[in-house]
């Protein structure tokens, strides 16, 4: 069975507050995935509306898509929100084992 991708209670609580923020006329969040050259992996996301082929996921009352192109990509991935820096602006990131440049985090990410 292949792993879901999945986003973390931080992460919805940001898109959900950036929804409500925005004239959007669709609560669902699109996630796109593409291989660079170099094998590492480019990342999108953005509001839209379902499409037939696309992956539905419902988490903490974010609907996220994932289109047939970027399922095997973003696989037992996950996103989430964010300080890397001690007094940086927090961020979302993907962690994903997928792409070869990833390194599980560490001391370096602030709750």
């Amino acid at each position: 069975m292949q792993k879901s991708f999945r986003i973390t209670e931080h992460a919805a609580e940001q898109i959900l507050q950036s929804m409500s923020q925005t004239d959007s006329t669709t609560g669902s969040l699109r996630i796109a995935a593409k291989r660079r050259p170099d094998g590492s992996i480019d990342y999108a996301m953005g509001f839209d509306e379902a499409d037939d082929t696309d992956t539905v996921l419902e988490q903490y009352g974010v609907e996220v898509l994932i289109g047939v192109t970027s399922l095997d990509l973003l696989a037992g991935a996950l996103l989430d929100y964010v300080r890397l820096e001690t007094k940086g602006a927090k961020e979302f990131i993907f962690l994903n084992p997928n792409d070869p440049q990833f390194v599980p985090p560490g001391a370096n990410v602030c709750e």
